[in-house]
This record gives C-alpha cells, sequence and structure tokens, in this order.
C-alpha cells in the first residue's frame, strides 16, 4: 500500500479560553485510503494530545466533524486526503457555528434555529410500494439532513439569515404537517426568511446527504407567492 507525507496547517486556539488562534503545521505519513479525520487522529495519538475537534461515526452519518478543509465546508471523515491538492491541507472550523477551541464547534446556532416540534422520521418514500409485513403499518425512515452545518458554512448570505438547513427543516414539516402550514410559511416568510437567499447555490453542492437545501427554498417562495396571490 502505497503512502505519502502531507503537512497540515490547523488552527489551533480560539474558543471560550480567549487564547489567540494561530496556524500550527503537522507533518505524517499516509496510506491511500487515509481521510482527514484519520490524519487528525494520528496527530492528536502522536505529536498533538491536546488538539481539539468533534467526531463520532466516522462514515457521514452523525455530522459532527464537519470543518473548514482548504477553504470549503466538509466532513474530514468522507474527505480523501489524496483528493486534496498538493501541497499544505488548510484546516480551520465551520464559519458560523460557535467556536470551541482548534477546530470544535458548538452546533448551537444551528440548532436553536430549527423549527419547533420538527420530527426526525418520515414515511420513506423510497420503500411505499414495496410489501411489507403483516406487522408493519408503514415504512419509516430518518430525515437526511445530519444537522453538520456545512450548508450554513457555505451560505453567502451570513448574519440575519434563518440559514439553509432551518428552513429546509421547515418545508419538509410543511408537506408532513400541511395542518400547520399557516405557522410554517410565516416563519419562512419572516425578514430572515427564505427571501433573504440570495440563490448561490452553494448549501446544495457541500451537502454531504443530498438534501439540496436550496430547492426546499425555493419550494417554499413558490408556496408563500400562492398564498399572495402571485404568479
Amino acid at each position: 500500500m502505497s503512502t505519502q507525507e502531507r503537512n497540515f496547517r490547523i488552527l489551533r486556539g480560539g474558543g471560550p479560553s480567549g487564547s489567540p488562534a494561530e496556524f500550527q503545521s503537522y507533518s505524517l505519513e499516509l496510506n491511500e485510503h487515509a481521510t482527514v479525520l484519520d490524519a487528525l487522529e494520528w496527530i492528536r495519538v502522536e505529536q498533538a494530545p491536546d488538539l481539539m475537534y468533534r467526531h463520532s461515526c466516522h462514515h457521514g452519518s452523525c455530522g459532527t466533524c464537519g470543518m473548514t478543509v482548504n477553504g470549503k465546508p466538509k466532513l474530514a471523515c468522507l474527505t480523501k486526503v489524496e483528493d486534496l491538492a498538493a501541497g499544505d491541507i488548510k484546516l480551520e472550523p465551520l464559519v458560523g457555528m460557535e467556536p470551541l477551541g482548534d477546530l470544535a464547534v458548538s452546533p448551537v446556532p444551528l440548532m436553536s434555529a430549527y423549527p419547533a416540534n420538527s420530527g426526525y422520521i418520515r414515511e420513506s418514500e423510497v420503500n411505499k410500494d414495496a410489501a411489507r409485513p403483516e406487522v408493519v403499518d408503514r415504512f419509516e425512515r430518518f430525515e437526511n439532513c445530519i444537522e453538520c452545518g456545512l450548508c450554513m458554512a457555505a451560505c453567502p448570505v451570513g448574519d440575519e439569515f434563518q440559514g439553509p438547513a432551518v428552513l429546509a427543516a421547515l418545508n419538509r414539516e410543511l408537506a408532513k404537517t400541511p395542518e400547520r402550514r399557516a405557522e410554517i410559511l410565516h416563519a419562512a416568510g419572516r425578514p430572515d426568511g427564505v427571501y433573504r437567499c440570495e440563490r448561490a447555490l452553494e448549501c446544495s453542492r457541500v451537502c454531504p446527504t443530498a438534501v439540496y437545501p436550496a430547492k426546499h427554498i425555493m419550494e417554499l417562495r413558490k408556496e408563500l407567492e400562492k398564498e399572495s396571490g402571485a404568479e
């Protein structure tokens, strides 16, 4: 198995401690299958035991290892080192999240903006025509969004915007609970809602689970236009 030496420039410090953030470099040999998260694990074990970052599942399900890799929001566990451009690999915390130190961030800004009473389970459209066992009323699945925050970090709108993940969740709630239509459209049509979207589509480009938040935002706009009588 081939290996290569790569140098990582990691933004260290920051967060509640108030320590100044500065880049520190770490070099190590990695095999061709190594991900950015694998590299961070080795750096923490061999060179920087106090390195802070978040992770859990290692396979793109939990959304906790989001960070900025060479200027782009990515999940560290799904980003292969060999797919990154030659030269230094620059790692920084996600933009728009609450910094905890080094690469670790708190998802509070995202979760606090999430719509109230939003569910994580919905009827599965994938298996809707499949034969069900007698004991199963319907097939259900988890929502695709893993609350990783990559879409928020990629969005160019910035402050005073609910954000792509929140608006996508509102649109899913509209489909699941049409009886809440007035409440949901009121939330989507607020000054910090869908009309703040600049249609840059960056949220859909970086989403690791194909939620396509921009599509949901456009669908909410159409529903609001129906309510206002616009063509």
